[in-house]
């Protein structure tokens, strides 16, 4: 069986919803730029497939548009939605298939752009409308994560304000930290804008402090002792985030392996738990144990989320997210996936190499893990 390999990895840098420097492209025009990046240098012909994830754009096939535009245009697109899991499912679909030998070298990835997604229409009558995740009911809104994933997780795992607080301010001061050393230059591409050139993440709080968020309201003050707040939550973002995955026969200049995948599904109200059920998973899939990660990035759509990872199973917090996530880069939602692996990739080599697993929740109670092998210089 051939390896699935990471030739490429890049992203955009994230940009703050509907008031930066995003708002006005679209998630055809980032996955246009990103996609492009990814197939610099590449053979054309080699190309077999395009996977975009675009959760919440409104349908149709970003991926086809972005072939077209990368100047590949006998490369099919696939459209591809797992919720906040989907940028993470196009790279486990790209892996699978190159895996399977079916594919020689797929690009894949995400987009997401909350800025300018369209209005969604059904016979006419104009939304706003959002898909429901999972039939709704009292403990798991459909369409109000904060209680769904955030308030559930915490009342679950045991997990008060101050420790989801203290892990937001952490986020941020690592993206900080990380912008601040160059980090992340190497897995950015800049996008131009009808602002300008835009080349760096843009909603990190380099001014937030312990005291502004424990001072922030928390989003239900009807409900009992509510400790999910603007500050422990992720924000709205746009960016888009690629790779290329290619068969290990092709011979390539290799990043990193795709070493396994899992995802896995519960309860929609236990939806925050669920990267505890996919790490463990995947790390089985691989042959590998917990102990044999030197990173992870868990994404914070809440801040609880990774804080009840690291409880449940026993992780050291310094290896996870040590550039941040979504609560200081941002939460694009289709991107991320594939931003959390981009990013992965890019550390583990400035740090020598190592293994590192990605994983997420995503909404109707789904979660899924990614683990990778970045090899040593």
């Amino acid at each position: 069986m051939s390896e699935a390999v990471l030739v490429a990895a890049l992203r955009t840098p994230i940009g703050t919803a509907f008031k930066g420097s995003l708002r006005e492209t679209t998630a055809h025009e980032l996955a246009d730029r990103v996609v492009a990046a990814v197939a610099e240098g590449l053979d054309p012909g080699l190309v077999d497939d395009v996977v975009l994830a675009e959760s919440h754009y409104g349908g149709g096939v970003v991926a086809r548009h972005a072939a077209l535009t990368a100047g590949l245009p006998h490369v099919p697109g696939l459209a591809l939605n797992r919720h906040c899991a989907a940028g993470l499912a196009a790279v486990q679909s790209a892996a699978a298939s190159v895996r399977a030998g079916m594919d020689r070298l797929v690009l894949a990835g995400g987009v997401n752009s909350a800025s300018t997604a369209p209005k969604l229409s059904f016979w006419g009558a104009e939304g706003p409308w959002v898909p429901p995740s999972h039939p709704d009911r009292p403990d798991a809104p459909n369409l109000d994560m904060s209680i769904t994933v955030g308030w559930n997780t915490a009342v679950r795992a045991g997990i008060g304000r101050a420790e989801m607080d203290a892990w937001a301010l952490r986020s941020h001061r690592n993206a900080v930290r990380a912008l601040d050393e160059g980090r992340f230059k190497d897995e950015t591409v800049p996008v131009d804008t009808p602002h300008g050139t835009f080349d760096a993440d843009e909603h990190p709080r380099r001014d937030t402090s312990a005291e502004r968020l424990a001072a922030l309201k928390p989003l239900h003050p009807e409900i009992e002792g509510f400790s999910i707040t603007a500050g422990n939550a992720c924000g709205a973002n746009d960016a888009a985030a690629a790779v290329a995955v290619a068969d290990s026969r092709l011979g390539l200049p290799e990043l990193a392996t795709v070493r396994a995948w899992a995802t896995v599904a519960t309860d929609p109200a236990e939806t925050g738990l669920t990267p505890v059920l996919a790490i463990p998973k995947a790390l089985d899939r691989a042959g590998l144990a917990l102990t044999d990660v030197d990173l992870f990035e868990i994404n914070e759509a809440f801040a609880v989320v990774p804080v009840a990872a690291v409880h449940r199973l026993g992780l050291d917090p310094d290896t996870v997210n040590v550039n941040g996530s979504g609560c200081s880069l941002g939460h694009p939602v289709a991107a991320t996936g594939t931003r959390m692996v981009v990013t992965l990739v890019h550390e583990l080599r400035r740090r020598g190499g190592g293994v590192g697993v990605a994983a997420m929740c995503a909404g109707g109670g789904m979660g899924s893990a990614l683990v990778l092998e970045v090899p040593a210089p």
